[in-house]
Protein backbone atom coordinates (compact mmCIF):
# COMPACT_ATOMS: atom_id res chain seq x y z
CA UNK A 1 0.00 0.00 0.00
CA UNK A 2 1.51 3.46 -0.73
CA UNK A 3 2.36 5.93 2.17
CA UNK A 4 1.38 8.85 -0.21
CA UNK A 5 -2.00 8.97 -2.34
CA UNK A 6 -1.05 9.29 -5.99
CA UNK A 7 -0.98 12.74 -7.77
CA UNK A 8 -1.76 11.04 -11.09
CA UNK A 9 -4.62 12.84 -12.20
CA UNK A 10 -4.75 15.68 -9.51
CA UNK A 11 -3.93 19.30 -10.04
CA UNK A 12 -1.74 21.38 -7.16
CA UNK A 13 -3.70 24.00 -5.08
CA UNK A 14 -1.73 26.52 -7.46
CA UNK A 15 -2.98 24.70 -10.52
CA UNK A 16 -6.39 24.88 -9.62
CA UNK A 17 -5.64 28.92 -8.63
CA UNK A 18 -5.07 29.43 -11.72
CA UNK A 19 -7.71 27.75 -13.49
CA UNK A 20 -10.57 28.69 -11.17
CA UNK A 21 -9.11 32.94 -11.07
CA UNK A 22 -12.53 34.99 -11.40
CA UNK A 23 -10.78 38.11 -12.20
CA UNK A 24 -8.75 35.83 -15.40
CA UNK A 25 -12.56 34.59 -16.39
CA UNK A 26 -13.61 37.85 -16.18
CA UNK A 27 -10.96 39.49 -18.50
CA UNK A 28 -11.21 36.93 -21.08
CA UNK A 29 -15.12 37.24 -21.33
CA UNK A 30 -15.22 40.95 -22.14
CA UNK A 31 -11.71 40.95 -23.86
CA UNK A 32 -10.77 44.51 -23.37
CA UNK A 33 -6.93 43.76 -22.98
CA UNK A 34 -3.83 41.99 -25.28
CA UNK A 35 -5.04 43.66 -28.40
CA UNK A 36 -3.08 42.37 -30.55
CA UNK A 37 -2.45 44.56 -34.11
CA UNK A 38 -1.38 42.86 -37.60
CA UNK A 39 0.10 46.32 -39.09
CA UNK A 40 0.95 49.59 -37.55
CA UNK A 41 0.97 53.03 -39.79
CA UNK A 42 1.39 56.27 -38.39
CA UNK A 43 -0.68 57.17 -35.83
CA UNK A 44 -3.12 53.85 -37.31
CA UNK A 45 -3.03 50.45 -36.35
CA UNK A 46 -4.81 47.40 -37.85
CA UNK A 47 -6.60 44.73 -36.85
CA UNK A 48 -7.97 41.51 -38.65
CA UNK A 49 -8.33 44.32 -41.57
CA UNK A 50 -10.07 47.07 -39.46
CA UNK A 51 -7.81 50.44 -39.41
CA UNK A 52 -8.02 51.84 -36.03
CA UNK A 53 -6.72 55.39 -34.75
CA UNK A 54 -4.17 54.74 -31.66
CA UNK A 55 -5.14 57.01 -29.08
CA UNK A 56 -3.36 55.58 -26.08
CA UNK A 57 -0.02 54.96 -27.38
CA UNK A 58 3.06 56.48 -24.80
CA UNK A 59 4.54 57.70 -28.41
CA UNK A 60 4.58 61.04 -27.29
CA UNK A 61 6.90 62.74 -29.98
CA UNK A 62 5.60 60.10 -32.78
CA UNK A 63 9.14 59.08 -33.10
CA UNK A 64 8.52 55.51 -33.79
CA UNK A 65 8.84 55.50 -37.28
CA UNK A 66 11.17 58.70 -37.74
CA UNK A 67 13.47 57.38 -40.47
CA UNK A 68 16.75 58.56 -38.53
CA UNK A 69 14.97 56.39 -35.55
CA UNK A 70 14.68 54.00 -37.52
CA UNK A 71 18.25 53.78 -39.66
CA UNK A 72 19.82 54.02 -36.19
CA UNK A 73 18.59 50.56 -35.17
CA UNK A 74 19.19 49.35 -38.46
CA UNK A 75 22.74 49.84 -38.47
CA UNK A 76 23.33 49.22 -34.76
CA UNK A 77 22.04 45.51 -35.33
CA UNK A 78 24.44 45.41 -38.35
CA UNK A 79 27.50 46.76 -36.64
CA UNK A 80 26.93 44.73 -33.13
CA UNK A 81 24.45 41.62 -33.54
CA UNK A 82 21.43 41.60 -31.57
CA UNK A 83 22.53 41.73 -27.98
CA UNK A 84 25.62 41.36 -26.16
CA UNK A 85 24.03 38.18 -24.04
CA UNK A 86 25.20 39.46 -20.74
CA UNK A 87 25.22 41.37 -17.68
CA UNK A 88 26.79 45.03 -18.22
CA UNK A 89 29.09 43.95 -14.87
CA UNK A 90 30.44 41.10 -16.70
CA UNK A 91 30.64 40.65 -20.54
CA UNK A 92 27.72 42.68 -22.05
CA UNK A 93 29.13 46.60 -21.44
CA UNK A 94 30.21 48.25 -24.80
CA UNK A 95 30.73 52.01 -25.92
CA UNK A 96 27.08 52.38 -27.13
CA UNK A 97 26.17 51.64 -23.51
CA UNK A 98 27.76 54.57 -22.60
CA UNK A 99 27.36 56.76 -25.24
CA UNK A 100 23.86 56.75 -24.63
CA UNK A 101 24.77 57.01 -20.33
CA UNK A 102 26.51 59.89 -21.09
CA UNK A 103 24.40 61.54 -23.82
CA UNK A 104 21.41 61.06 -21.56
CA UNK A 105 22.76 62.45 -18.07
CA UNK A 106 24.25 65.92 -19.85
CA UNK A 107 20.72 66.37 -21.30
CA UNK A 108 18.77 65.52 -17.58
CA UNK A 109 21.58 67.85 -16.23
CA UNK A 110 23.14 64.86 -14.06
CA UNK A 111 26.90 63.45 -13.40
CA UNK A 112 26.33 60.30 -14.53
CA UNK A 113 23.52 57.72 -15.24
CA UNK A 114 23.10 53.96 -15.79
CA UNK A 115 20.80 52.22 -18.89
CA UNK A 116 18.92 48.71 -18.30
CA UNK A 117 16.56 46.48 -20.79
CA UNK A 118 13.62 47.67 -19.19
CA UNK A 119 11.79 50.95 -17.78
CA UNK A 120 10.47 48.65 -14.92
CA UNK A 121 13.68 47.34 -13.96
CA UNK A 122 15.07 51.41 -14.04
CA UNK A 123 12.54 52.51 -11.47
CA UNK A 124 12.46 49.40 -9.59
CA UNK A 125 16.08 49.58 -8.64
CA UNK A 126 15.80 53.43 -8.47
CA UNK A 127 14.31 52.57 -5.35
CA UNK A 128 15.22 49.36 -3.85
CA UNK A 129 18.98 50.19 -4.48
CA UNK A 130 19.40 53.34 -2.00
CA UNK A 131 16.62 52.16 0.25
CA UNK A 132 17.27 49.35 2.78
CA UNK A 133 15.74 47.90 6.16
CA UNK A 134 15.24 50.67 8.80
CA UNK A 135 15.00 53.49 6.15
CA UNK A 136 11.33 54.90 5.64
CA UNK A 137 10.27 55.48 2.48
CA UNK A 138 7.48 57.77 2.36
CA UNK A 139 5.13 57.47 -1.07
CA UNK A 140 2.74 59.02 -2.75
CA UNK A 141 -0.01 56.49 -3.32
CA UNK A 142 -0.44 56.86 -6.61
CA UNK A 143 2.80 55.66 -7.93
CA UNK A 144 3.26 52.78 -10.59
CA UNK A 145 3.89 49.43 -9.76
CA UNK A 146 7.42 49.03 -10.57
CA UNK A 147 8.31 51.58 -7.88
CA UNK A 148 6.28 49.91 -4.94
CA UNK A 149 8.18 46.64 -6.16
CA UNK A 150 10.84 48.53 -5.51
CA UNK A 151 9.51 49.59 -1.96
CA UNK A 152 8.92 45.87 -1.41
CA UNK A 153 12.15 44.44 -2.47
CA UNK A 154 14.21 47.07 -0.80
CA UNK A 155 12.70 45.90 2.86
CA UNK A 156 12.18 49.55 4.21
CA UNK A 157 9.00 50.57 5.55
CA UNK A 158 6.43 52.86 3.51
CA UNK A 159 3.97 55.10 4.78
CA UNK A 160 1.65 56.86 2.10
CA UNK A 161 0.60 59.88 1.95
CA UNK A 162 -1.97 61.52 -0.22
CA UNK A 163 -1.65 61.79 -3.95
CA UNK A 164 0.04 65.28 -4.63
CA UNK A 165 -0.73 67.04 -1.73
CA UNK A 166 2.30 68.09 0.40
CA UNK A 167 0.70 69.47 3.43
CA UNK A 168 -0.22 65.45 3.81
CA UNK A 169 3.41 64.56 3.30
CA UNK A 170 4.55 66.87 5.91
CA UNK A 171 1.69 64.98 8.54
CA UNK A 172 2.76 62.20 7.77
CA UNK A 173 6.58 62.93 8.66
CA UNK A 174 5.75 64.98 12.05
CA UNK A 175 4.83 61.70 13.77
CA UNK A 176 8.35 60.08 12.30
CA UNK A 177 11.85 59.85 13.97
CA UNK A 178 13.99 63.06 12.97
CA UNK A 179 17.07 61.10 12.80
CA UNK A 180 15.99 58.12 10.69
CA UNK A 181 16.89 57.73 7.06
CA UNK A 182 14.41 58.59 4.99
CA UNK A 183 13.67 58.72 1.08
CA UNK A 184 10.65 60.42 -0.62
CA UNK A 185 9.26 59.05 -3.90
CA UNK A 186 6.83 60.53 -6.33
CA UNK A 187 6.33 60.81 -10.32
CA UNK A 188 7.18 63.80 -12.15
CA UNK A 189 4.01 63.16 -14.27
CA UNK A 190 1.29 61.09 -13.34
CA UNK A 191 0.31 58.66 -16.10
CA UNK A 192 -2.69 57.78 -15.18
CA UNK A 193 -4.50 61.08 -14.26
CA UNK A 194 -1.98 63.46 -16.19
CA UNK A 195 -0.52 65.11 -13.17
CA UNK A 196 2.48 67.22 -12.87
CA UNK A 197 3.88 66.89 -9.45
CA UNK A 198 3.89 70.01 -7.36
CA UNK A 199 7.60 69.30 -6.89
CA UNK A 200 8.35 72.47 -5.57
CA UNK A 201 6.75 71.78 -2.43
CA UNK A 202 7.99 68.35 -2.09
CA UNK A 203 11.29 69.42 -2.88
CA UNK A 204 10.94 71.73 -0.03
CA UNK A 205 9.17 69.12 2.46
CA UNK A 206 12.10 66.99 1.34
CA UNK A 207 14.71 69.71 2.72
CA UNK A 208 13.09 70.52 5.75
CA UNK A 209 13.53 66.97 6.79
CA UNK A 210 16.87 65.63 5.20
CA UNK A 211 14.82 63.06 2.75
CA UNK A 212 16.66 61.40 -0.38
CA UNK A 213 14.78 62.28 -3.11
CA UNK A 214 14.07 60.15 -6.01
CA UNK A 215 11.35 60.77 -9.05
CA UNK A 216 10.08 58.72 -11.82
CA UNK A 217 10.04 60.98 -14.57
CA UNK A 218 9.13 57.72 -17.30
CA UNK A 219 6.30 60.34 -18.43
CA UNK A 220 7.54 63.76 -18.02
CA UNK A 221 11.18 63.14 -19.68
CA UNK A 222 10.73 64.79 -23.73
CA UNK A 223 7.20 66.46 -22.86
CA UNK A 224 7.95 68.85 -19.94
CA UNK A 225 10.37 71.57 -19.35
CA UNK A 226 12.30 73.43 -21.81
CA UNK A 227 13.00 71.49 -24.76
CA UNK A 228 11.81 68.63 -22.94
CA UNK A 229 14.10 67.91 -20.34
CA UNK A 230 11.66 66.97 -17.59
CA UNK A 231 9.42 67.44 -15.09
CA UNK A 232 12.80 68.92 -12.72
CA UNK A 233 13.96 71.12 -15.62
CA UNK A 234 10.53 72.23 -16.09
CA UNK A 235 10.46 73.56 -12.03
CA UNK A 236 14.18 74.64 -12.70
CA UNK A 237 14.84 72.03 -10.02
CA UNK A 238 17.67 69.63 -11.59
CA UNK A 239 20.37 69.74 -8.85
CA UNK A 240 18.14 69.53 -6.03
CA UNK A 241 16.31 66.08 -7.03
CA UNK A 242 18.34 63.18 -6.08
CA UNK A 243 17.64 60.62 -8.30
CA UNK A 244 15.13 60.68 -11.49
CA UNK A 245 14.20 57.32 -13.28
CA UNK A 246 12.55 56.93 -16.06
CA UNK A 247 11.58 54.67 -19.53
CA UNK A 248 12.76 54.93 -22.98
CA UNK A 249 9.08 53.39 -24.24
CA UNK A 250 7.44 56.85 -24.17
CA UNK A 251 9.06 59.89 -25.68
CA UNK A 252 12.40 58.35 -26.91
CA UNK A 253 10.02 55.47 -28.95
CA UNK A 254 12.78 52.40 -28.03
CA UNK A 255 12.42 50.01 -25.32
CA UNK A 256 14.56 50.37 -21.82
CA UNK A 257 15.16 52.87 -19.26
CA UNK A 258 17.31 54.65 -17.01
CA UNK A 259 18.59 55.74 -13.84
CA UNK A 260 20.08 59.47 -13.41
CA UNK A 261 22.19 60.79 -10.34
CA UNK A 262 25.65 61.79 -9.20
CA UNK A 263 28.44 60.05 -9.74
CA UNK A 264 28.39 58.33 -6.91
CA UNK A 265 25.09 57.39 -6.44
CA UNK A 266 25.58 55.70 -9.63
CA UNK A 267 28.36 54.23 -8.96
CA UNK A 268 26.76 52.65 -6.08
CA UNK A 269 23.58 51.39 -7.87
CA UNK A 270 26.11 49.41 -10.29
CA UNK A 271 27.60 48.10 -6.97
CA UNK A 272 24.52 46.59 -5.31
CA UNK A 273 21.59 47.27 -7.42
CA UNK A 274 20.35 43.19 -8.33
CA UNK A 275 18.67 44.63 -11.06
CA UNK A 276 21.71 46.37 -12.48
CA UNK A 277 24.35 43.36 -11.62
CA UNK A 278 22.05 40.56 -12.78
CA UNK A 279 20.41 41.73 -15.79
CA UNK A 280 21.04 41.37 -18.98
CA UNK A 281 22.27 44.76 -21.19
CA UNK A 282 19.92 46.81 -23.33
CA UNK A 283 20.57 45.43 -26.72
CA UNK A 284 22.40 47.30 -29.64
CA UNK A 285 19.26 48.49 -31.57
CA UNK A 286 17.26 49.81 -28.46
CA UNK A 287 20.21 51.44 -27.01
CA UNK A 288 20.75 53.25 -30.57
CA UNK A 289 16.90 53.82 -31.28
CA UNK A 290 16.98 55.65 -28.05
CA UNK A 291 20.09 57.69 -28.58
CA UNK A 292 18.79 58.97 -32.25
CA UNK A 293 15.56 59.71 -30.69
CA UNK A 294 17.04 62.07 -27.86
CA UNK A 295 19.08 63.64 -31.03
CA UNK A 296 16.27 64.20 -32.85
CA UNK A 297 14.86 65.91 -29.55
CA UNK A 298 17.33 67.66 -29.02
CA UNK A 299 17.64 69.54 -33.02
CA UNK A 300 14.00 69.01 -34.07
CA UNK A 301 11.58 71.46 -31.81
CA UNK A 302 9.10 71.24 -34.34
CA UNK A 303 8.05 67.50 -32.25
CA UNK A 304 7.48 68.48 -29.06
CA UNK A 305 5.73 72.38 -30.30
CA UNK A 306 3.30 69.70 -32.62
CA UNK A 307 2.99 67.79 -28.98
CA UNK A 308 1.59 70.50 -27.26
CA UNK A 309 -0.48 72.06 -29.76
CA UNK A 310 -2.20 68.99 -30.04
CA UNK A 311 -2.54 68.67 -26.30
CA UNK A 312 -4.48 72.24 -26.20
CA UNK A 313 -6.82 71.35 -29.01
CA UNK A 314 -7.70 67.62 -27.69
CA UNK A 315 -8.37 68.91 -23.92
CA UNK A 316 -10.25 71.67 -25.32
CA UNK A 317 -12.74 68.97 -27.13
CA UNK A 318 -12.81 67.18 -24.16
CA UNK A 319 -14.06 69.63 -21.89
CA UNK A 320 -16.13 71.13 -24.49
CA UNK A 321 -18.19 67.85 -23.99
CA UNK A 322 -18.29 67.57 -20.30
CA UNK A 323 -16.23 64.79 -20.09
CA UNK A 324 -14.37 64.69 -16.68
CA UNK A 325 -10.31 64.58 -17.82
CA UNK A 326 -9.21 64.57 -13.86
CA UNK A 327 -7.69 68.07 -13.90
CA UNK A 328 -5.15 66.96 -16.23
CA UNK A 329 -2.01 68.78 -17.30
CA UNK A 330 0.21 67.02 -19.61
CA UNK A 331 -0.40 64.53 -23.25
CA UNK A 332 -1.59 61.80 -20.70
CA UNK A 333 -5.53 62.65 -20.89
CA UNK A 334 -8.02 60.23 -18.60
CA UNK A 335 -11.19 60.52 -19.19
CA UNK A 336 -13.00 59.35 -15.75
CA UNK A 337 -16.44 57.67 -16.13
CA UNK A 338 -16.67 56.37 -12.58
CA UNK A 339 -18.11 52.59 -12.95
CA UNK A 340 -16.86 49.43 -14.59
CA UNK A 341 -19.98 49.59 -16.70
CA UNK A 342 -19.70 53.27 -18.57
CA UNK A 343 -16.40 52.58 -18.77
CA UNK A 344 -16.60 49.76 -20.91
CA UNK A 345 -19.50 50.73 -22.97
CA UNK A 346 -18.00 54.01 -23.75
CA UNK A 347 -14.54 51.84 -24.63
CA UNK A 348 -16.27 49.67 -26.99
CA UNK A 349 -18.43 52.92 -28.78
CA UNK A 350 -14.77 54.11 -29.46
CA UNK A 351 -13.90 50.75 -30.74
CA UNK A 352 -16.66 50.84 -32.96
CA UNK A 353 -15.97 53.89 -34.60
CA UNK A 354 -12.14 52.92 -34.76
CA UNK A 355 -10.28 54.65 -31.99
CA UNK A 356 -8.66 52.49 -29.73
CA UNK A 357 -7.89 53.52 -26.31
CA UNK A 358 -7.74 51.20 -22.91
CA UNK A 359 -9.67 50.88 -20.33
CA UNK A 360 -8.33 51.38 -16.39
CA UNK A 361 -10.82 50.22 -13.76
CA UNK A 362 -10.73 49.67 -10.09
CA UNK A 363 -8.22 48.52 -8.23
CA UNK A 364 -5.87 49.75 -10.86
CA UNK A 365 -7.57 53.34 -9.96
CA UNK A 366 -9.17 54.41 -7.09
CA UNK A 367 -12.89 53.65 -6.37
CA UNK A 368 -15.31 55.86 -8.34
CA UNK A 369 -12.03 56.80 -11.03
CA UNK A 370 -12.73 54.27 -13.55
CA UNK A 371 -11.63 55.23 -17.12
CA UNK A 372 -10.75 54.96 -20.39
CA UNK A 373 -7.11 56.32 -20.80
CA UNK A 374 -6.26 57.94 -24.11
CA UNK A 375 -2.48 59.75 -24.52
CA UNK A 376 -1.95 62.23 -27.13
CA UNK A 377 1.07 62.50 -29.46
CA UNK A 378 3.09 64.52 -32.17
CA UNK A 379 1.61 62.48 -35.27
CA UNK A 380 -1.55 62.92 -34.75
CA UNK A 381 -3.05 65.06 -37.71
CA UNK A 382 -5.91 67.43 -37.84
CA UNK A 383 -8.00 65.24 -39.74
CA UNK A 384 -6.92 61.89 -36.92
CA UNK A 385 -8.20 64.53 -34.02
CA UNK A 386 -11.28 65.33 -36.28
CA UNK A 387 -12.26 61.55 -36.40
CA UNK A 388 -11.26 61.46 -32.34
CA UNK A 389 -13.71 63.91 -31.64
CA UNK A 390 -16.63 62.47 -33.87
CA UNK A 391 -16.23 58.88 -31.91
CA UNK A 392 -16.05 60.78 -28.87
CA UNK A 393 -19.32 62.46 -29.77
CA UNK A 394 -20.64 59.16 -30.20
CA UNK A 395 -19.56 57.27 -27.24
CA UNK A 396 -20.58 60.26 -24.84
CA UNK A 397 -24.34 60.51 -26.35
CA UNK A 398 -25.50 57.95 -23.80
CA UNK A 399 -23.23 59.66 -20.97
Amino acid sequence: MAIFPSRKNQKSRIARRCEDDSVTKLRLKYAPYYYTFDRQEGTRVWREGKPYIMLSSNDYLGLGNHPKVVEAGREALKKWGSSTTGARLANGSRTYHTELEEELADFIGKEACHVHAAGYLSCMSAVATFAERGDLIVVDKNVHSSLWSGIHLSGATAERFIHNNPDDLRDVLIHEDPDRAKLLLFEGVYSMEGHVAKMPELMEVARENDMFSVMDDAHGFGVMGPGGRGTAAHFGLESEIDVISGSFSKALSSTGGYVAGSRAMIDYLRTHSKQTIFSAAISPSQAACALASLRVLKEEPEHLERLWKNTRRYKEMLENMGLDTWGSETPAMPIVLGTKEKVYSFWKDLLSKGVFTVMSVAPGVPPGKDLVRTAISARHTDEDLDKVGDALAYAARSL
